[in-house]
């Protein structure tokens, strides 16, 4: 099927919205807090308006859209994404559909543990120098409390290589993806970076030399309830217990021998 409405929120400068058709959206709302991102944003196919709009507070009616995009959006980078999620389900119809990703609690993990390492042998003691990410243990609850149902989450792992640990803060730097903590320790001192670009090496290192960062990305989709949607049966309403499985598999392996 198609869908006639779509949303993407935070969408940078539209890479998502280039991989859509006009076989799947009719039409295509675009909308970041940058200015800059969409006014240079990627061409697509879909007719398209774009809305300069902060995610935590977006300026649509409810129950607007049949489908909303949110893929890997800056908001991950700080502690606001559950008042996003219900903003989302706010603007959904009905059997309407959610589909985001976010940067999981695994990310960087090889960058975390040297900086970690390498504080407490200098410094003896160690502070956040990396924005927490969500658990996929949390997406589930943090889904279910903005109100969605049939939930689906997936997990994937994308390795990228660098020459070394500091080329890794230089990016995520670029991206404004580093510490979003208000009460974050502000200073690394440069022989703890030193060491811990010598740790990082020493534990990850591949043999051409190259370290990897690893970035955990959490996939989910949720619906926003309706009436025509499937129902879990009432509890207490089935008419087969559990305990009589093993007895049915016996019963079939004996059926199928005669």
């Amino acid at each position: 099927g198609t869908f006639p409405l779509a949303l993407d929120v935070g969408c940078g400068k539209s890479h998502m919205a280039e991989h859509l058709s006009k076989d799947i959206v009719e039409r295509l709302f675009l909308t970041d807090i940058s200015d800059s991102s969409l006014r240079n944003r990627r061409k697509c196919e879909i007719p398209s308006h774009c809305v300069l709009a902060d995610e935590e507070f977006l300026p649509f009616k409810e129950n607007t859209f049949d489908l909303v995009l949110s893929i890997l959006t800056h908001i991950i980078n700080n502690t606001k994404y559950p008042v996003v999620v219900i903003q989302i389900h706010h603007v959904l119809k009905p059997d309407g559909v959610f589909i985001g990703a976010v940067v999981g609690g695994e990310t960087l993990y090889e960058l975390r543990c040297s900086l970690q390492l390498a504080e407490l042998e200098r410094e003896g003691g160690f502070a956040p120098h990396i924005s927490p990410y969500t658990a996929v243990t949390d997406l589930g609850n943090l889904l279910g409390q903005a109100g969605f149902n049939m939930l689906t989450v997936d997990i994937d792992e994308v390795q990228v290589r660098y020459p070394g640990m500091l080329e890794v803060m230089s990016d995520l730097q670029g991206m404004g993806e580093s510490n979003c903590a208000w009460n974050r320790k502000s200073l690394l001192h440069r022989d703890t970076i030193l060491a811990a670009a010598a740790i990082y090496k020493e534990m990850y290192g591949n043999e051409d030399g190259s370290v990897p960062a690893t970035f955990q990305i959490l996939y989910m989709i949720g619906w926003k309830p309706h009436e025509s949607q499937a129902k879990p049966v009432k509890r207490g309403s089935a008419n087969v217990s559990f305990a009589d499985l093993s007895k049915m598999s016996k019963l079939q392996k004996t059926n199928e021998k005669s």
